[in-house]
């Protein structure tokens, strides 16, 4: 295949053969040559431009301007400092006044001496109570108060003291609720009992049956070991109205059966769905 000059004329009426030559794209291709030719002239010219003009304007510099003298800066030696002086402890002054030692610790409690009686004389309320008399008497509380030493004149008598330390109360541990036990709880009367229930205490909201809303709520809660309903929560709602009713009806419900395991009664969770539909 012979070489074919895409610059030529030859090559630009090959291409437009038969083609509307009126058209802005035969003037562009037919010019084309020369501005590719000055485009590159002009690219040349300034990248010439750009290595010599640095060039010649430092020549020009060296020749026609004087060189300038560089300044110097004299760095002057510092003088060597006088030692400071340091006083030795020796020349420290002794203090001229005595801390007066702290005066003497004195018994902030009382001593009463006892007082010797016949033993018909003595009523019960005065008599000495052993620990576990006084344990079991929820009004009696034993000090703490530590007696040190005896003051007559500056003591305190122990009866004075208001303020002694009553034994914590024991806090109950809050059972954990089963998922599931061998007996689970019962409302009373069954699953039919149950659901008559809570439609005959339902109470359909207005705001709900205004709007059309209708859908299930379920509701769990925890049946405790006496039967009571505890923590009651809503798994998946439909609508805030419709979810605080089912918690409402659930919460009126009556004490259940309690679930058992091992023969025990024992928490139980339980899961009710609330139906609301709109006849």
């Amino acid at each position: 295949m012979a070489k074919i000059d895409l610059t030529s004329m030859e090559w630009c009426e090959l291409v437009f053969e038969g083609r509307n030559k009126n058209y802005g794209a035969y003037e562009l291709r037919q010019n084309s040559p020369k501005r590719h030719n000055v485009s590159m002239i002009i690219v040349v010219i300034v990248a010439f431009l750009a290595f010599t003009i640095p060039a010649l304007i430092s020549n020009i510099r060296e020749r026609f301007m004087p060189p300038q003298e560089e300044a110097m800066t004299e760095v002057t030696a510092m003088t060597k400092l006088p030692e400071a002086e340091v006083k030795k402890n020796e020349e420290l002054k002794p203090l001229t006044q005595e801390t007066p030692p702290p005066p003497p610790l004195k018994s902030s409690i009382k001593f009463t001496a006892p007082v010797i009686k016949k033993d018909e004389e003595v009523s019960e309320e005065e008599e000495i109570k052993s620990q576990d008399e006084l344990a079991k008497n929820d009004k009696v509380a034993i000090s703490i108060a530590d007696v040190k030493g005896n003051d007559e004149v500056n003591g305190a008598d122990i009866a004075d003291f208001k303020e002694v330390v009553r034994p914590e109360a024991p806090k109950e541990e809050k059972e954990v609720p089963y998922q599931a036990v061998e007996q689970m709880p019962q409302f009373p009367g069954g699953d039919a009992a149950l659901m008559e229930y809570i439609q005959k205490n339902m109470k359909y909201p207005a705001i709900a049956a205004e709007n059309g809303i209708q859908g299930r709520v379920i509701v769990r809660f925890v049946v405790s070991k006496t039967g009571d309903i505890q923590d009651v929560t809503v798994l998946r709602g439909v609508d805030s109205s419709l979810d605080k009713e089912a918690v409402r009806v659930i919460k009126s419900m009556p004490k259940w059966i309690p679930g058992k395991q091992n023969g025990n009664n024992v928490a139980v969770y339980f899961t009710v769905p609330v139906m609301f539909k709109l006849m």
